[in-house]
């Protein structure tokens, strides 16, 4: 199977197993999808994430966040910028996602930062995904 989109692999193992209630998630690792990971940690999404290391390829674990009457922290993941079409922001038009109450990831040149944190630093990027 060749991967043509790993970080849409990735949101999609997160959605997946969100909606079969999994506990956690394994998913090949790279530095671009840790990054993501501890994104999706420090913005409260995902309870923790982990590396493992294996003898192949190693994985990221995530542990999923649900609230207390089991409903998903994450209610929608969406692949914005696809292989087949790049998507970039400027500084001045970073989306804003469901009104400010999810956020977008963006690749900059000074690494994945959330919009908010690319609002501060004052750069713009690819538009990876939105998270809400």
């Amino acid at each position: 199977m060749s991967m043509t989109d790993p970080i849409a692999d990735m949101l999609t193992r997160i959605r997946n197993a969100h909606i079969a209630r999994h506990e956690r998630v394994d998913i090949p690792a790279s530095r671009l999808k840790e990054d993501i990971a501890r994104i999706l940690f420090e913005e409260g999404y995902v309870r923790k994430y982990r590396l493992i290391e294996d003898q192949k390829q190693n994985k990221i674990r995530l542990d999923l966040k649900y609230t207390r009457d089991k409903n998903s922290v994450i209610s929608g993941l969406k692949r914005i910028s696809k292989p087949g079409r790049r998507v970039y922001t400027g500084k001045s038009e970073l989306p804003r996602v469901r009104n400010g109450l999810g956020l977008a990831i963006i690749s900059t040149s000074e690494g994945i930062l959330t919009a908010a944190q690319c609002k501060q630093k004052g750069i713009g990027g690819e538009v990876l995904c939105y998270v809400w």
